[in-house]
């Protein structure tokens, strides 16, 4: 596949994407529009602060070196495609917690990585697929492999904190008996 036929495959895969999560997330945000505001259960634990940023680290700077180089220095445009993309996605997903937990206030917030982190899954997979055999490519390669790991790790903490995020009271041993 050329560089060309990449680029546009991943543009219209992407943007469908897109257009599929934004649809949802306005269909449900609809659904819920009477349910009453919706805030962060505040503080967060000390190792949750410590995992977020973390994750903030490891999804910026291993995939940005990589991009810039191999994509940008050493000139590879599949690189450049399969990279260029994760970050326009990752910046989507951003911009629309954002929207959904300060403007629209509710509880679909806490839907949206549950959207998008699955899309990040096959994303990483798919550039591993998409990207040529080349053994110089052998770091973009591990890279991608740590991305997917980090990421179905981020998303297992993720459910985990399900509770909690929807203030849900859990009782202790004491309450059961």
């Amino acid at each position: 596949m050329t560089s060309l036929n990449i680029n546009l495959y991943l543009f219209l895969e992407n943007l469908v994407f897109f257009l599929i999560a934004t649809l949802f997330i306005v269909v449900v945000n609809w659904g819920w529009k009477h349910t009453k505001p919706y805030t962060l259960p505040l503080p967060f634990p000390d190792w949750y602060k410590i995992w977020f940023g973390s994750v903030q680290l490891l999804a910026i700077v291993p995939p940005l070196v990589a991009m810039l180089l191999w994509g940008v220095w050493w000139g590879d445009r599949s690189v450049l495609a399969v990279l260029g993309w994760y970050f326009i996605v990752l910046g989507l997903q951003i911009i629309s917690e954002i929207v959904t937990l300060r403007q629209l206030q509710n509880v679909v917030w806490v839907m949206v990585p549950y959207i998008y982190l699955p899309y990040r899954f096959w994303q990483l997979y798919e550039g591993l697929t998409l990207m040529e055999a080349k053994s110089e490519l052998q770091w973009v390669r591990y890279v991608l492999v740590f991305e997917l790991v980090m990421w179905i790790v981020n998303y297992a903490i993720d459910v985990s904190q399900l509770p909690r995020l929807f203030h849900w009271e859990v009782k202790s041993n004491s309450d059961v008996s």
